[in-house]
């Protein structure tokens, strides 16, 4: 006999089963991780439905609880909440015995209900609501075993289950009722903790909180349909007046869930997921029974996840659409005889799968009817002997009884005589001897009674030995009737299973009815689909002739729609051009800068329609559009332009020039509407643009007057007055700092240099700046005038013009601020802060410069590249002036820090009182400077903007 080596002894091989059972545990424990966590986010459904399949791969909820309990529901609050929605979805879908495994874990649900519970608010209470939820449904299906976990049965089976008895519908409608209760708490609750900042429906913590109502819908679906119908069954039969508290309480939860299903389908997280059918604006009245028939059962739909199955033979693979017919009758015949035999595999599949789930079945049966005839000996047997203990029980505390009221007397006549005590004691001794006898098993022994009594004292002491004794056996009795209570509640869990495991059976059952029948439906389509074929043969030619008949009557229809649509571009440019002669826009205007601003839309759509061919009808519709509404803008807003011109005349041909604009454009819309070539056309319409641009220059010349003429000169005062200023600013800097280091010294000198010199890199970045505009300047003068002279340059861009003699009079001024506000600082007669207001000035009115030069400048320029650069560094001087006053501001006051060494209490509050009042007089101040700031700036921008007009 071979030996086995020592490591294949320590560690055998595991069989396949115990590997394929491992991973399955190690799968579902996975699942359930992923399911039940601690995101904020709402359950994932394949999780859930993997931890489902596992219930059926199983037939029990075992392996499930085994895992769910090890999660930390009792540590995380989200967890537990996920955890119950898991547990609700697996009663609801998993396995029927899941009902009968989980009848054990009621405890550890209200365990972590009761944890949760003491949080009065949010998931606290919604947890305490949910496992109450659940451990009633448990109660529900237990007493109530023939309903699945989803409720749904048919209206027989409800009648069944019933037993057709009205005491049942009467104690069933109260069970739904509590159920139903139960139910809308829990979503009073999930909605009562929403709101709108953080917990929503669009939020993933508020979809967390919202996705187990997926399933309260469902259980409250049916429990409606149910009451309804059982409501109008009791009043059948039972007066009203019984039925009062039924109705009342009915109606009430109609109005509840009438509203938990509006809020419900309000919401757009739940359009995707559930269709909730309404309910109807009133309740039905039980009191009539007409009522009753015009009810309708309205289901709750979820729509299903697509699943990645093999997909079913379908008709319409067997329908032959094409000519070649002969073809494709055989191969639909070859795959109908291939599907038949596939129906029959399966048929004789399904048979013996039927066969084996019945031989099981039966023995299930077999060995659950040995069971339940071993349990009902157990119980007889224990009944017995509970009877027995009842009566030995009674003997008992009859004799304690006895023995109490002996003793009494023997205590009250201690005194008599002695011989009567003494016969009552032999009594006693005799009694108690037969009790010890009797219940040796449950009584203490005892070596040896005491044959002498000293006194009634001794003998209480020994009854109430006795007494506890017999305490004893009441407590071995407690615990009998706590086993058997035991016993019938597992009584009560095989019967529940028993009835869940003859379901199966029926729905198997059924089940093969059901094939049965379809296999005889799919023969008889097979016969139905051959002769069908040759029908749908001549339709498919039928409907082929009518569709080329179709094409036909919509592409002359598509013509006849374009022909309509170019007509009433045509229509809008034709009013334009009327409208030029209309005496009521004699009071409109408009600036010629904004006409020739719209003379490139123009361009573009007589462009495009170049471009166009004749048979795209939608590029036709869309230029011919554009073409009108720009044409037509362009026509109106020139008849305003002419309103500006102080020349009648040269106005009233600038109108006429607007007129044959649109005229020629209209030539162009109906060439375009007959497919015709319109590049003519185009090039005319252009050309005729110009022109009025061109007009439209004069009209602006004219209005300059006498001040065009001087622009270039005001240009070139007003920058080379900047520029002087900007040196005289830096000069006297100098002389400052000069004078400064001769009279100053210690923290005044040094202060009186920072700011010096910060001011004097300011200046230098400004004049650079300067240097740099001008130069950025002179290139787009030069490149913008063309053949024409300097001055027409800026008569054509006065705007311009006058936009940069103003930002150069801007710099002017706040460089001067700049040189008085540093003078006074110097000589110890001014403030740090008008330093900063002056360097920021400068920096805004720098600013302004540079944005007045880059309007026109090319954007590729390297002298615009060198203006940006500039401006970089007077920004960057400013920074550096605003940082210098602050470092000075702090070292004067550490060089004036109040020294309070020597100061008394009354001295320290006079100076703490000082303080307060300072601090409010100039909180006022700043708050009356900023007011006249705020006026100040208001009053320079009214004139800024009369000056340029």
């Amino acid at each position: 006999m071979a030996s086995l080596s020592l490591p294949r002894v320590l560690n055998p091989r595991k069989t396949s089963l115990e590997i394929e059972r491992e991973n399955f545990e190690k799968t579902q424990a996975q699942a359930l991780q992923k399911a039940i966590n601690s995101n904020e986010t709402p359950v994932k459904q394949k999780h859930v439905r993997s931890a489902i399949i596992g219930t059926f791969h199983t037939q029990s909820a075992k392996i499930f609880w085994a895992y769910a309990l090890r999660l930390p529901a009792m540590d995380d609050r989200i967890v537990a909440w996920k955890l119950c929605h898991v547990v609700h979805k697996v009663l609801r879908e998993g396995h029927p015995l899941c009902l009968v495994d989980s009848q054990r874990h009621k405890n550890d649900l209200d365990e972590i209900g009761k944890l949760w519970g003491h949080l009065k608010e949010g998931y606290g209470k919604m947890i305490r609501l949910y496992t109450t939820l659940l451990i009633y449904k448990l109660d529900f299906h237990r007493r109530n075993p023939r309903f699945p976990g989803h409720l749904g049965v048919t209206a027989e089976e409800l009648e069944s289950i019933a037993g057709n008895d009205i005491n049942n519908y009467f104690q069933m409608t109260v069970e739904m009722f509590d159920y139903l209760d139960h139910v809308l708490d829990l979503q009073e609750a999930v909605f009562g903790s929403l709101n709108m900042a953080r917990s929503n429906s669009m939020t993933m913590a508020g979809q967390c909180r919202l996705a187990p109502l997926i399933a309260c819908i469902q259980d409250a679906s049916k429990l409606y349909d149910y009451c309804v119908k059982i409501m109008f069954k009791l009043h059948m039969t039972l007066p009203p007046d019984i039925l009062s508290g039924h109705r009342e309480r009915f109606l009430k939860q109609f109005r509840v869930l009438k509203k938990f299903y509006e809020s419900t389908s309000n919401l757009q997280y739940f359009k995707d997921l559930i269709a909730i059918p309404p309910l109807p604006e009133n309740p039905p009245n039980f009191l009539i029974m007409g009522d009753f028939r015009t009810y309708v059962t309205q289901e709750v739909i979820v729509p299903q996840e697509p699943e990645h199955e093999e997909e079913p033979i379908v008709e319409g693979n067997l329908i032959d659409t094409t000519e070649e017919a002969p073809v494709h009758d055989t191969y639909n015949e070859t795959m109908l005889i291939a599907a038949q035999e596939e129906l029959i595999k399966e048929r004789e599949f399904l048979r013996s799968q039927c066969e084996k789930f019945r031989h099981e079945i039966n023995a299930v049966m077999r060995k659950n009817e040995k069971d339940v005839t071993k349990l009902r000996d157990k119980i007889g047997h224990l009944e017995t002997e509970l009877a027995t203990k009842e009566s030995e029980l009674i003997q008992e505390r009859q004799v304690k009884e006895d023995l109490l009221s002996q003793s009494f007397a023997v205590a009250q006549s201690q005194d008599s005589e002695q011989k009567v005590k003494n016969e009552k004691f032999d009594k006693l001794k005799e009694l108690y001897v037969k009790l010890r006898n009797e219940h040796i098993q449950k009584i203490r022994e005892k070596a040896e009674v005491e044959k002498k009594l000293s006194g009634a004292l001794q003998t209480i002491q020994q009854l109430s030995e006795l007494e506890k004794e017999n305490d004893r056996l009441v407590e071995e009795e407690k615990q009998k009737y706590a086993e058997l209570s035991a016993l019938q509640k597992d009584k009560e869990l095989f019967n529940m299973e028993t009835e869940i495991l003859k379901k199966s059976v029926m729905d198997a059952c059924r089940e093969k009815d059901n094939l049965k029948s379809e296999v005889a439906t799919l023969l008889q389509e097979k016969e139905d689909i051959k002769k069908s074929s040759e029908e749908l043969s001549y339709k498919l030619l039928d409907i082929e002739r009518q569709l080329d008949r179709a094409q036909r009557d919509m592409q002359n229809q598509l013509k006849e729609m374009v022909i309509k649509c170019v007509e009433s571009s045509e229509n809008i440019l034709k009013h334009a051009i009327e409208e030029v002669d209309n005496p009521a826009l004699t009071a409109l205007t408009c600036s010629p800068d904004y006409l020739r601003s719209l003379t490139n839309g123009c361009k573009e759509s007589l462009h495009e329609s170049t471009n166009v061919s004749s048979t795209n009808y939608s590029d036709i519709v869309t230029v011919a559009n554009r073409l009108a509404h720009r044409h037509a803008t362009y026509i109106l807003q020139g008849r305003a332009t002419c309103n500006t011109s102080p020349d009648i005349s040269f106005g009233e041909k600038v109108a006429e020039a607007c007129k044959v604009l649109g005229k020629i454009v209209l030539k162009l819309l109906s060439s375009l509407k007959r497919g015709e070539n319109v590049e003519e056309l185009a090039k005319e319409a252009k050309e005729k643009l110009e022109e009025l641009a061109t007009l439209a220059d004069g009209i602006s010349a004219s209005l300059l007057g006498e001040n065009a003429e001087t622009l270039a000169d005001m240009l070139d005062n007003e920058m080379s007055a900047m520029d002087k200023a900007i040196e005289e600013a830096a000069n006297r800097i100098q002389d400052m700092l000069t004078r400064s280091r001769a009279a100053d010294s210690g923290i005044k000198l040094e202060v009186n240099e920072k700011i010096l010199d910060s001011c004097t890199t300011l200046m230098q970045a400004i004049r650079l700046l300067v240097q740099k505009s001008k130069f950025l300047q002179a290139e787009i003068v030069a490149q913008g005038r063309g053949s024409a002279s300097t001055k027409e340059f800026y008569k054509r861009n006065h705007q311009w013009a006058d936009g940069f003699i103003s930002a150069a009079k801007a710099v002017a001024v706040a460089a001067k601020f700049l040189l008085s506000a540093a003078d006074k600082v110097v000589i110890n007669n001014g403030k740090l802060e008008q330093l900063v207001a002056a360097a920021q000035e400068i920096a805004a009115s720098t600013a302004q410069l540079v944005v007045a030069s880059r309007v026109k400048a090319d954007r590729n320029s390297v002298n615009l590249q060198q203006l940006t650069q500039a401006s970089k560094g007077v920004t960057t001087a400013t920074g550096t002036v605003v940082a210098t006053v602050k470092d000075c501001s702090e070292l004067i006051d550490e060089s004036e820090e109040l020294d309070v060494s020597n100061l008394s209490l009354h001295q320290a509050k006079r100076l703490e009182m000082d303080s307060q009042v300072r601090v409010l007089e100039l909180e006022k101040e700043l708050e009356q400077e900023r007011y006249r700031l705020a006026k100040l700036r208001k009053h320079h921008y009214q004139l800024a903007g009369e000056n340029e007009t």
